[in-house]
């Protein structure tokens, strides 16, 4: 059983609609998986009540100015305004009382307001969820180590189309940095 922290907060990064272009047959039986263990965490932390719950969205503009080097990679265009990706995943979306926060990069500190939100919440412990697991919630895990947050990251509810070794080598990577910072969904029931 994980207890929960005083000073604790609940982050959920980038947990957005998947574009149907890109899955004709429907979402993916791994992306569902992720995003039900998604729910499950959601729920908890709202039936607590005692945790802020922030929602972290990448947005991009129109004109893709706030790319930047993303696309030199493998990554294609995405999360474009006015895009069904660009909008929050329906059953987790954020409701009255939980923060957002529009990101334009990986890291969900970099060019943001998070950390000045982390501050006035008096934040020092995160539990991450989301997409992608090498990616997003890899980087900002980074970002909270350095910021000196207490990192703890859902594997179950993390989710990638990278494969499942990309996916392990990040979270292993967050388990480097903070030993037992990678936990399981089921702890929060068992």
């Amino acid at each position: 059983m994980i207890t929960i922290p005083e000073h604790s907060v609940y982050i959920l990064i980038d947990v957005q609609n998947s574009d149907p272009a890109k899955h004709p047959r429907g979402i993916p039986e791994k992306r569902l998986a992720y995003l039900k263990n998604v729910e499950r965490v959601t729920e908890y932390f709202r039936s607590r009540g005692d945790v802020p719950i922030i929602h972290i969205r990448e947005i991009h503009r129109k004109d893709l100015v706030d790319f930047g080097r993303e696309l030199d990679g493998a990554e294609n265009i995405h999360c474009v305004e006015g895009t069904p990706e660009a909008i929050y995943y329906e059953p987790t979306a954020p409701i009255e009382g939980e923060y957002t926060i529009d990101k334009r990069r990986y890291s969900a500190f970099f060019g943001t307001d998070l950390e000045i939100l982390l501050r006035g919440l008096k934040a020092e412990h995160l539990f991450l969820v989301g997409g992608m697991t090498d990616i997003c919630v890899h980087y900002t895990a980074v970002d909270a180590h350095q910021y000196n947050y207490h990192v703890h990251v859902f594997k179950e509810a993390c989710g990638t189309p990278s494969s499942d070794e990309v996916a392990q080598a990040a979270l292993d990577n967050i388990e480097y940095f903070q030993t037992g910072s990678v936990i399981s969904v089921e702890d929060l029931f068992n």
